[in-house]
């Protein structure tokens, strides 16, 4: 808006009586305003870099430091003036400055070394700190000596006030582990997996990946870690995800869902224009690192290295691999309603929209009833179909002209919103306790929230309304999400809504942390009025959405449909069951004095067992923040004393004793392995690094290629919730997210996230694929709901 502005904003013409200027204030008013914001954000960059680079210091203990040197020399201290004397004969150039002008130079550059090597050692301290981990692993409630002197050295050493990206420079590298320590926990994690016969085998092939080819690759290895910041990280989003050729629909992308339990309001333009400025809210975060990084137990910082491409950022695809770009400034959204792309600014003429004037946005494109061009209805099918496919058609379609103006602008916004042509709801039976918490607004009525139940296609299942929900935030329509972009806010016509990750870029938890502060700013912050729509004042006379334009000739219109060919394909394969599991929760689990995590864990390796009647490698996510650019890690929780454990279960003749004495045995070693996971002993990262590191030396490791070709048949992970304090879920339990999930990892697998919301419930979402006819997300979330109760009746007196 402002080149326009600038365009017209100063105009002469030349006359017979000379040249006559015109000057638009207005415009020019915008102009000055749009600049000023930049300088202001450049100001804010500044001053936050210096803030960073100083941390655990400050800029002002700089003069602090000068002072005290001052001081120091006012009084005749013999040290400080032989060495400031010292940097004046070393540092100066000969007979460049008069006394006492060199005096003066040389005290405020010895200050300066001085302050630079406090903040040095400093930041050293407190890495070593932060590299303490003995406390992990000590009982809870039992903290040793040196644990507790440990906790008042890191809250002396943290400083105050930090910022988003102040303990970047103090956190620790992820340690690189010895190969002993690696092949000894690998073939622990098998144990269990493997019949006698077998795990010969595999000893067999250790020892001879330990004595050959393993040291040499651990050399390499070696060599990138102490080059590197991650000696995994850059390798893991590149080989795992950016050259992935396959489609990353349902495949890498992942969703969230909204507060199921309650509803703000029913108007699709109200709550798109809440949730886009909660989320903006949450970018200025970033911007001015403003945002509180994570902290472990209240003291120990999380990388916060992940947020950096939240936004503004988008997935390129190519031929041999994709990239990521990400983009410093966007003022604009892309927004996508029934196969038509707009470009919505949300900041015009230097401020930012209000929420009144955003929904004013979104209604226009809501109402407008220009039909989609020639061929763009599909065009999103491009980013869910084969990355090969798309990587050639944008090189030779939209590399010029109007469709490069118009594929800019969607890769250059700050993120995507789709306003669905559906609508979504929960089933009300399984929530009805936390729906007596529901707030009943002035605008509610039956009718306004009543779904029909799901059209049952032929051979399929009955499916709830949330299964819906969650197929509909996975891969929607196949063509109606852009799942290159970082991340969509899926807004439905009821009010409803979620979002669509893209994964390369950030792990769940650091988006979910995104959508929890976002839903917080809708529920808590922003609100809505009496009749459902957004508080607060809104102008009128800005421009509307610019709707964007495109060429599509018949053979990329026979690409696109290509690429949603492929992408029913694998939405239709798809079978997704939430359970809702509220038998208990939380708050029973901790009666048994267990981690909820690792009884769930547990549990679910009794259900693949019974579902599956053999046990499979499992994966849980286990994150590694607590080191520099960590993102994750697997839990292996197949172990042999979970196996062992569910054997006993599963025998007539063990006693109820030895099942508990089992079960214990199965969470001790749950829980440590996930502490090892955290601390970066874990497995799995190391031996896909030594893979890489061999195919680098077209080195062939039986060994490594085996162990990578392993199926995940059961792939979890657990959504993080209760990142802000913005949601108190246990006085507002409406306010509990289902949380997300995604699709299965193998082919004759499954994939089931959870999410612990509050004390008395529990979300799985169990996705599977249904042209496996050894797989069935229904019968595997009921097994589950078994196996939960079969495990708490151990515990009943």
């Amino acid at each position: 808006m402002a080149e326009a502005h600038v365009a017209v904003g100063f105009q002469f013409s030349v006359t017979d009586e000379g040249i006559d200027v015109n000057v638009n204030l207005e415009a020019l008013k915008a102009v000055f305003n749009s600049g000023k914001r930049s300088w202001i954000k450049k100001l804010w960059r500044i001053k936050n870099h210096l803030h960073t680079t100083t941390y655990p210091a400050s800029p002002l203990s700089w003069l602090a430091v000068l002072t005290l040197v001052t001081g120091c020399l006012l009084g005749g201290m013999g040290l400080a003036v032989s060495l400031v004397q010292k940097t004046e004969d070393n540092l100066l150039p000969s007979g460049y400055f008069e006394p006492p002008t060199s005096t003066y130079v040389s005290t405020i550059i010895f200050s300066t070394l001085l302050w630079l090597a406090i903040i040095y050692i400093m930041r050293y301290t407190l890495k070593i700190l932060l590299s303490y981990r003995r406390f992990m692993y000590e009982p809870r409630g039992k903290m040793s000596l040196l644990t507790k002197l440990w906790m008042l050295l890191t809250k002396v050493f943290c400083g105050r006030k930090p910022l988003l990206y102040s303990y970047q420079n103090s956190l620790p590298n992820l340690p690189l582990p010895s190969l002993d320590d690696t092949m000894t926990r690998y073939l622990r994690s098998v144990e269990g997996l493997l019949d006698e016969e077998g795990y010969k085998r595999m000893d067999g092939l250790v020892k001879d990946f330990k004595a050959n080819l393993g040291p040499k690759l651990q050399r390499y290895l070696w060599l990138k870690w102490l080059w590197s910041s991650n000696y995994v990280s850059d390798w893991w989003e590149e080989y795992v995800y950016l050259r992935g050729r396959s489609p990353i629909m349902v495949n890498s992308n992942y969703y969230g869902m909204d507060a199921i339990a309650m509803k703000p309001t029913f108007k699709q333009a109200s709550r798109a224009a809440n949730m886009t400025m909660g989320l903006l809210t949450f970018r200025r975060a970033i911007d001015r690192e403003t945002l509180q990084p994570i902290m472990l137990q209240n003291l120990i910082p999380l990388c916060s290295w992940q947020y950096e491409r939240l936004f503004n950022t988008t997935r390129i695809p190519g031929l041999e691999t994709d990239k990521l770009v990400h983009f410093t400034q966007a003022r604009h959204v892309a927004v996508f309603h029934e196969g038509r792309f707009y470009k919505l600014f949300f900041q015009i003429n230097g401020r930012m929209l209000t929420p009144g004037e955003l929904e004013k946005q979104f209604q226009y494109i809501l109402d407008d009833p220009t039909p989609p061009g020639e061929g763009e209805k599909h065009l999103g099918a491009l980013t869910a179909g084969d990355r090969i496919p798309w990587a050639l058609a944008r090189q030779r379609f939209f590399s010029s002209g109007i469709n490069k103006v118009s594929l800019h602008a969607i890769e250059t916004a700050a993120f995507v919103v789709v306003l669905d042509d559906e609508a979504h709801e929960y089933d009300q039976e399984p929530l009805h306790e936390i729906l007596k918490n529901q707030t009943i607004h002035p605008w509610y009525n039956e009718d306004l929230i009543r779904i029909d139940p799901p059209k049952k296609k032929e051979g399929e299942r009955d499916q709830t309304l949330l299964d819906m929900f969650g197929r509909s935030l996975l891969h929607g329509k196949g063509y109606d999400r852009w799942f290159d972009k970082s991340f969509n806010l899926i807004v439905y016509k009821n009010g409803r809504m979620g979002v669509n990750g893209e994964h390369s870029l950030a792990d769940a938890p650091v988006m979910a942390h995104l959508f929890e502060f976002a839903l917080a700013e809708d529920i808590t912050t922003l609100g809505y009025t009496e009749d459902g729509h957004c508080r607060g004042p809104a102008q009128m006379g800005f421009p509307p959405p610019t709707k964007l334009k495109w060429e599509i000739p018949g053979e990329l219109q026979k690409i696109i449909e290509e690429s949603l060919t492929t992408a029913n394909g694998i939405l239709e394969d798809v079978d997704l069951h939430l359970l809702v599991h509220n038998d208990f929760g939380k708050g029973q689990i901790k009666k048994c004095k267990v981690s909820p995590d690792a009884y769930i864990q547990i549990a679910m390796q009794l259900a693949y067992f019974r579902d599956a009647g053999k046990f499979n490698l499992t994966y849980e996510a286990s994150m590694t923040r607590l080191y520099r650019e960590g993102r994750t890690e697997t839990v292996r929780p197949n172990s042999k004393e979970s196996c062992d454990f569910v054997y006993l279960m599963e025998s007539e003749d063990a006693t109820k004793e030895e099942k508990i004495a089992g079960f214990q045995k199965a969470v001790d070693r749950h829980v440590n392995s996930y502490r090892d996971c955290m601390c970066g002993k874990g497995v799995d990262r190391h031996l896909f690094c030594l893979y890489v590191v061999s195919k680098y030396l077209e080195e062939e490791s039986p060994f490594l290629k085996e162990v990578l070709s392993e199926p995940w048949r059961l792939s979890t992970s657990q959504t993080a919730h209760q990142q802000t304090n913005k949601l108190d879920i246990r006085k507002h339990p409406e306010h509990i997210s289902a949380g997300g999930g995604f699709g299965p990892v193998a082919d004759d697998g499954y994939g089931v996230s959870y999410i612990i919301a509050g004390e008395d419930m529990i979300f799985f979402h169990v996705s599977s694929k249904r042209s496996s006819p050894k797989t069935d997300s229904l019968r595997f979330s009921e097994n589950i709901r078994k196996a939960m109760t079969d495990i708490r009746q151990l515990f009943d007196e």
